[in-house]
């Protein structure tokens, strides 16, 4: 998949497993941004669940990637105990360093045509409730708060639900 020309030649295409440690890396940078105080401490081995959900055979890893380098990744699947029409967007990040450039946007364009393409009827996310930056960028896309999931008075996220225009 190729986006449209705004977002200067961004080529969208499946992760491979040898990028997962560029991906953790892009996606440790985008998630700093929205902790005042940085990223908590934590044990967890992002490379490793990059690659697990690369080589998933029920999902889909998408980046985006501009002049040879990896600037934007989005991971999808069905979750357990969802209709089998209805994916979870797990992770969407954009390299800090190319917000507001349309990768996001084209990104995400890229992701619809492929669940329109498998026939999906309802997308839904969770976003941490301190990344306005997320929210506002979810809300231009068409997304909302999901009715079946208010948050939680001791959550730390929204849940958004997207369904395809015309739904």
């Amino acid at each position: 998949m190729i986006s449209d020309e705004t977002a200067d030649a961004l080529v969208i295409r499946p992760a491979e497993p040898g990028e997962a440690e560029i991906i953790a890396a892009l996606h440790a940078r985008a998630r700093a941004t929205y902790y005042p105080d940085g990223l908590p401490p934590s044990d967890f081995d992002w490379t490793d669940a990059w690659r697990g959900s690369i080589e998933r055979p029920d999902g889909q890893v998408l980046c985006g990637v501009r002049d040879g380098e990896i600037v934007a990744v989005a991971s999808f699947r069905t979750p357990e105990g969802e209709p089998v029409d209805t994916v979870k967007l797990y992770q969407f990040h954009v390299s800090p360093d190319h917000w507001r450039a349309g990768l996001g946007a084209a990104l995400h364009a890229a992701c619809v045509e492929r669940w329109l393409a498998d026939r999906v009827r309802a997308a839904v996310l969770d976003v941490h409730v301190d990344n306005r930056r997320a929210q506002a960028f979810y809300a231009r896309q068409g997304w909302v708060p999901d009715p079946a999931k208010p948050p939680a008075e001791d959550d730390h996220h929204l849940f958004l639900r997207w369904t395809p225009p015309g739904e």
